[in-house]
Protein backbone atom coordinates (compact mmCIF):
# COMPACT_ATOMS: atom_id res chain seq x y z
CA UNK A 1 0.00 0.00 0.00
CA UNK A 2 1.30 3.29 -0.89
CA UNK A 3 -0.60 6.49 -0.64
CA UNK A 4 -0.35 10.30 -0.94
CA UNK A 5 -0.42 12.40 2.30
CA UNK A 6 -0.80 16.10 2.56
CA UNK A 7 1.65 18.17 3.68
CA UNK A 8 1.06 22.55 4.14
CA UNK A 9 4.07 22.57 1.96
CA UNK A 10 3.31 22.47 -1.93
CA UNK A 11 6.79 21.84 -2.54
CA UNK A 12 6.51 19.04 -0.97
CA UNK A 13 5.46 14.88 -1.80
CA UNK A 14 4.80 13.07 0.92
CA UNK A 15 3.64 9.36 0.69
CA UNK A 16 2.86 6.94 3.31
CA UNK A 17 3.89 3.05 2.46
CA UNK A 18 3.49 -0.17 4.35
CA UNK A 19 2.81 -3.89 3.15
CA UNK A 20 3.15 -4.22 -0.32
CA UNK A 21 3.75 -1.72 -3.06
CA UNK A 22 2.31 -2.14 -6.80
CA UNK A 23 3.45 -0.68 -9.53
CA UNK A 24 0.21 1.00 -10.23
CA UNK A 25 0.61 2.61 -6.43
CA UNK A 26 4.40 3.49 -7.34
CA UNK A 27 3.72 5.40 -10.47
CA UNK A 28 0.63 7.49 -8.04
CA UNK A 29 3.80 8.81 -6.51
CA UNK A 30 5.75 9.35 -9.82
CA UNK A 31 3.34 11.43 -11.18
CA UNK A 32 2.86 13.39 -8.05
CA UNK A 33 6.48 13.92 -8.28
CA UNK A 34 6.72 15.36 -12.07
CA UNK A 35 3.64 17.21 -11.05
CA UNK A 36 5.50 19.18 -8.49
CA UNK A 37 8.57 19.53 -10.75
CA UNK A 38 6.66 21.16 -13.07
CA UNK A 39 4.98 23.59 -10.62
CA UNK A 40 8.69 24.21 -8.15
CA UNK A 41 11.89 25.11 -9.10
CA UNK A 42 12.90 22.66 -5.78
CA UNK A 43 11.12 20.07 -4.67
CA UNK A 44 11.29 18.00 -1.20
CA UNK A 45 9.76 14.03 -0.24
CA UNK A 46 8.90 12.71 2.68
CA UNK A 47 7.89 8.85 2.66
CA UNK A 48 6.54 7.17 6.52
CA UNK A 49 7.37 4.04 5.86
CA UNK A 50 4.87 1.68 8.51
CA UNK A 51 5.54 -2.20 8.50
CA UNK A 52 6.56 -1.92 4.64
CA UNK A 53 7.16 -5.51 3.63
CA UNK A 54 7.79 -5.69 0.13
CA UNK A 55 7.24 -3.78 -3.89
CA UNK A 56 6.36 -6.34 -6.16
CA UNK A 57 8.36 -7.18 -8.85
CA UNK A 58 7.01 -4.75 -11.18
CA UNK A 59 6.99 -2.08 -8.86
CA UNK A 60 10.92 -2.50 -7.81
CA UNK A 61 11.67 -2.34 -11.67
CA UNK A 62 10.01 1.29 -11.96
CA UNK A 63 11.95 2.35 -8.74
CA UNK A 64 14.89 2.04 -9.63
CA UNK A 65 14.13 2.87 -13.54
CA UNK A 66 12.17 5.61 -12.42
CA UNK A 67 15.44 6.71 -9.96
CA UNK A 68 17.87 6.24 -12.54
CA UNK A 69 16.14 8.89 -14.93
CA UNK A 70 16.33 10.97 -11.69
CA UNK A 71 20.20 11.03 -11.50
CA UNK A 72 20.56 13.70 -14.35
CA UNK A 73 17.92 15.74 -12.75
CA UNK A 74 19.21 15.75 -8.73
CA UNK A 75 19.38 19.53 -8.75
CA UNK A 76 15.26 19.35 -8.76
CA UNK A 77 15.35 18.30 -5.52
CA UNK A 78 16.09 19.84 -2.17
CA UNK A 79 15.52 17.56 1.04
CA UNK A 80 13.74 13.84 1.60
CA UNK A 81 12.66 12.75 4.75
CA UNK A 82 12.17 9.49 6.21
CA UNK A 83 10.02 8.59 8.53
CA UNK A 84 10.46 5.08 10.22
CA UNK A 85 11.42 2.93 13.33
CA UNK A 86 13.56 0.48 10.84
CA UNK A 87 17.12 0.34 11.24
CA UNK A 88 17.83 -1.05 8.10
CA UNK A 89 15.88 1.89 6.42
CA UNK A 90 17.62 4.44 8.58
CA UNK A 91 20.94 2.52 7.31
CA UNK A 92 19.89 2.90 3.51
CA UNK A 93 19.03 6.58 3.96
CA UNK A 94 21.88 7.53 5.84
CA UNK A 95 23.90 5.98 2.87
CA UNK A 96 21.82 8.01 0.54
CA UNK A 97 22.90 10.77 2.09
CA UNK A 98 26.63 10.15 1.72
CA UNK A 99 25.98 8.99 -2.24
CA UNK A 100 23.84 12.10 -3.05
CA UNK A 101 25.51 15.38 -1.68
CA UNK A 102 23.19 17.61 -3.74
CA UNK A 103 19.78 16.22 -2.19
CA UNK A 104 19.79 16.53 1.79
CA UNK A 105 18.35 12.76 3.55
CA UNK A 106 16.83 12.95 7.11
CA UNK A 107 15.76 10.00 9.50
CA UNK A 108 13.38 10.38 12.03
CA UNK A 109 11.58 7.77 14.44
CA UNK A 110 7.69 7.74 13.99
CA UNK A 111 7.54 9.80 17.22
CA UNK A 112 9.30 12.50 15.81
CA UNK A 113 6.82 12.88 12.71
CA UNK A 114 5.97 16.54 13.21
CA UNK A 115 9.91 17.59 13.08
CA UNK A 116 10.38 16.05 9.88
CA UNK A 117 7.29 17.25 8.79
CA UNK A 118 8.87 20.41 9.63
CA UNK A 119 12.35 20.08 8.52
CA UNK A 120 11.45 18.87 4.90
CA UNK A 121 8.87 21.74 4.45
CA UNK A 122 11.50 24.41 4.51
CA UNK A 123 12.47 26.31 1.45
CA UNK A 124 16.58 26.36 0.04
CA UNK A 125 17.70 30.05 0.65
CA UNK A 126 16.49 32.01 -2.44
CA UNK A 127 13.24 29.94 -3.23
CA UNK A 128 11.40 31.87 -1.42
CA UNK A 129 8.58 33.66 -3.34
CA UNK A 130 8.71 36.61 -0.23
CA UNK A 131 12.24 37.84 -0.81
CA UNK A 132 12.30 38.90 3.11
CA UNK A 133 12.17 34.66 3.79
CA UNK A 134 15.30 34.97 2.62
CA UNK A 135 16.99 37.36 4.45
CA UNK A 136 16.19 40.22 2.02
CA UNK A 137 15.03 43.78 3.63
CA UNK A 138 15.11 46.00 1.21
CA UNK A 139 18.41 48.35 -0.25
Amino acid sequence: MLDLISHPADHVVAIKAGGVVTAEELQYAIDAIEAAKRAHPRVSLMAELDDLRWMTLPALMKDIGYGLTQLGDLDHYYRAAIVTDESWVKHIAHLEDRLFKVVEVGTFARHDRAAAMAWVGELPRGDHENPEEDGYHGA
